[in-house]
């Protein structure tokens, strides 16, 4: 009898020490390093990787992709060299419009179809998001919105923008719901070498 006790007493352990510790295999977080650019981040699954020529700025250019889901949640990032800095702030305007318009979630501050500011927690909203390295200019931010997926179920997105030289940036989460904590550890990780 005492033999069975120990394996028992030893599984129940580890299980306790692994939901002590938070451990959980669905997140795996890692360093992920968008290739050509100086960005550092972490993931929480082994990205896929791709790119494709995109038009952006009114100029096809070529963009960097890594990402990966675990759950309903998507995490990604992405890069473009727009080849001269001062379209940076244009292209980033376009980016977060457009993916706004995908995710059928309203502009910045307006109400779904209406155009007029939204009650609070309604609208998509805009927040500056302190990046060390990041170009000054336009000012990085972080931008939380609901919408809908092409199929019709509802999705929260929260997408950085950000610039650095000519090299533009979107960090991503989508999800039915999206953990404050893993949003933090996603977008804290974010820093320029």
């Amino acid at each position: 009898m005492r033999s069975t006790i120990k394996p028992a007493f030893a599984a129940a352990s580890l299980l306790a020490l692994a939901m002590a510790t938070g451990c959980s295999p669905a997140f795996n977080w890692r360093d992920v390093r968008p290739e050509g650019a100086r960005l550092l981040l972490l993931l929480p699954c082994k990205p896929d990787k791709a790119a494709k020529t995109v038009p952006l700025g009114g100029q096809p250019v070529e963009l960097r992709m890594a990402g990966c889901d675990v759950g309903d949640l998507t995490f990604a990032v992405s890069v473009a060299d727009v080849g001269d800095a001062t379209r940076a702030s244009p292209v980033l305007a376009q980016w977060q419009a457009a993916t706004l318009a995908n995710m059928k979630a309203p502009p910045v501050g307006a109400a779904p179809g209406v155009g007029q500011p939204a009650p609070p927690g309604m609208a998509s909203q805009a927040t500056p998001l302190q990046l060390a390295g990041a170009a000054p200019a336009p000012v990085p931010v972080l931008v939380k919105a609901a919408g809908t997926r092409p199929d019709g179920k509802p999705v929260q997105g929260q997408a950085a923008y950000f610039a650095q030289g000519t090299q533009v940036f979107q960090a991503v989460i989508y999800g039915e719901k999206i953990p404050p904590e893993l949003a933090d550890t996603f977008f804290g990780s974010l820093k320029f070498e």
